[in-house]
């Protein structure tokens, strides 16, 4: 990344690709591509002083954390499951308004009596003794579910780390419960899940974020208040 541009993120693909670009259509910050769409580095028209880098939203995190990006639109849950030496490294300048998605902690429905996470901690007490080994919940957000299900003292468990589908875990085995981002729950009736009453995990939403290490950097504060107007 260029130490005299101002270097932004955005995530490469899907609805937050396509909000964040209408954000900073909205500020006049319209971005065009030399060599087409598809290109992964953009520029703004009228302002060759910005570049903008589209990237998975967890690499922007990632980047902002060690300075080659100086602001980047992410997501609050993505941050939140971040190791505490990026998280420390990244300022969340403005919540938006898009990008609504909540992390929860959904169970197969054949759980009969399983309804909360003091239901879960008898469960997962009663599936150790029955097969000899621990309940394991699939997620791709290990430190926030783990965090979370301590909180009530339930510990009989493992996390399985999911690489695609979580929703699949349940119905191939692979796990009896998940915890995963949705913004409707839609996906996880028709996959025969059911969320806890008291498992919501976290509330996210995509997010401004700017990298404490490239504050001063020129332009930059005028940029924030801009974007954050």
């Amino acid at each position: 990344m260029s130490k005299k541009l101002i270097n932004i993120g955005c995530v490469a693909k899907g609805r937050l690709k396509i909000q964040s670009e209408q954000l900073l259509k909205k500020k006049k910050l319209k971005i065009f591509f030399d060599r087409g769409e598809r290109e992964l580095i953009g520029k703004i028209k009228g302002r060759p002083d910005i570049s903008v880098s589209f990237m998975h939203a967890r690499e922007i995190l990632e980047q902002l954390s060690i300075g080659n990006l100086d602001i980047g639109i992410s997501g609050l849950d993505l941050l939140k499951e971040s190791d505490i030496n990026i998280q420390k490294n990244i300022k969340l300048e403005k919540k938006l308004n898009f990008g609504f998605a909540t992390l929860v902690l959904a169970c197969r429905d054949e759980f009969i009596d399983l309804f909360t996470t003091l239901d879960l901690d008898e469960v997962a007490e009663d599936y150790k003794k029955k097969n000899k080994s621990l309940l394991k919940i699939g997620t791709k957000y290990p430190n926030l579910t783990r965090e979370f299900l301590y909180s009530r003292g339930v510990t009989n468990f493992t996390i399985v780390k999911s690489l695609g589908s979580t929703e699949l875990m349940c119905v191939m085995n692979n796990a009896q419960l998940i915890s995963d981002i949705t913004s409707s729950g839609d996906t996880l009736k028709q996959n025969n899940l059911r969320i806890l009453n008291d498992g919501e995990i976290l509330k996210s939403q995509a997010c401004i974020f700017t990298s404490k290490k490239n504050l001063k950097k020129k332009g930059l504060k005028r940029l924030i208040n801009l974007l954050s107007k």
